[in-house]
């Protein structure tokens, strides 16, 4: 299989696990870097020994050779890189959530259908084993018609305290489960009801409970709890149920099926999203770039995830943000 030559736009923490799964793809070359911090640029450039460095995106992607880019800048920065990636005609891989607004995911949506090049939302949840398994246990009809999911997706308050300036637990977590739970009903949300609390001084809420009715009569629990205790062992207290007609699905993907116990306590890493083996980040996170590239060097549009799917995601977590904000029930 051919090496692609990619790029990764947005070089914060995220971005980083981006060049670090990258890494580890035997088909790619990590390329290209930006970002508009030169210390960040030359740091990164040097560790992964990328020649090609830009603190504006508009000159990497007029570099002709260039064929893929990753867009991980913060989420209400993804329009302008991922229009402009695709306008130069770059495959785009774009971390979730799509945008901040439906009217920047309508213009990603109708550019992303008209470009050359293909495009893909990094929604991770779908390239995790267990929720994968899941997919495939509904679409063989093991639970019979879809009547009830619940999702849980909390976090240690010092990690939330890292974010919650820059993006609330509704859409910054309950984005993936959302997905998930269109995904696997096949359905539409019509209204969100949510309710958020407030704990600590920051921008947005610590936590966030949502409630969706869909068109299918389904309804639909998130749970998003951005501070638990931060002496947590683990960084991602995840679980989800769903309730058919003829039976019922249970993921608990806690960290806990690693545990570690050392001087300050009881500790477990990560073995599913981003977790190092054998010296390279692995996961699923290496799993659905390694799916996207494959996709760019075999000439076959990555159909796993749609732009549209993506979309509806985000246009009902921000409905649930809104009802948040009124105490009103959003419908759709």
């Amino acid at each position: 299989m051919r090496t692609v030559k990619y790029g990764v736009i947005g070089l914060g923490w995220f971005g980083e696990k981006h060049c670090e799964a990258l890494a580890g793809i035997p088909n790619v070359e990590l390329y290209a870097l930006c970002t508009r911090t030169p210390e960040r640029l030359a740091e990164l450039a040097q560790r992964f020994g990328v020649q090609k460095t830009y603190r504006d995106y508009n000159e990497m992607l007029a570099d002709p050779e260039l064929e893929a880019v990753s867009v991980v800048t913060m989420w209400d920065q993804h329009a302008a890189p991922t229009l402009a990636a695709l306008k130069a005609g770059k495959h785009v891989f774009l971390e979730k959530p799509m945008a901040s607004t439906v009217a920047d995911c309508d213009a990603i949506v109708a550019a992303a259908n008209a470009a050359s090049g293909y495009f893909m939302v990094g929604h991770i949840c779908r390239f995790n084993p267990r929720y994968a398994a899941a997919k495939q246990a509904i679409d063989e009809g093991r639970s019979g018609r879809i009547i009830s999911m619940y999702a849980r997706r909390n976090i240690p308050a010092w990690v939330g305290a890292g974010v919650l300036d820059k993006i609330g637990p509704i859409i910054g977590d309950g984005v993936h489960d959302t997905d998930l739970m269109l995904w696997y009903s096949g359905a539409k949300v019509i209204s969100a009801y949510a309710q958020t609390v407030k704990v600590r001084e920051h921008k947005y809420p610590d936590l966030g409970w949502t409630m969706y009715r869909l068109d299918s009569g389904a309804t639909a629990v998130l749970e998003n709890v951005w501070c638990l205790p931060d002496k947590t062992a683990f960084q991602i207290d995840e679980r989800m149920e769903i309730i058919g007609t003829e039976g019922s699905i249970h993921i608990h993907e806690v960290h806990p099926n690693l545990s570690v116990c050392d001087k300050d306590g009881w500790h477990s890493p990560d073995t599913t999203y981003w977790p190092a083996l054998h010296g390279v980040r692995a996961g699923a996170l290496r799993e659905e770039l390694a799916y996207f590239v494959n996709c760019v060097a075999q000439g076959q549009r990555p159909t796993v995830i749609t732009p549209e799917e993506s979309r509806e995601a985000v246009r009902a977590c921000l409905a649930a943000e809104q009802s948040a904000a009124t105490g009103e029930i959003v419908k759709l």
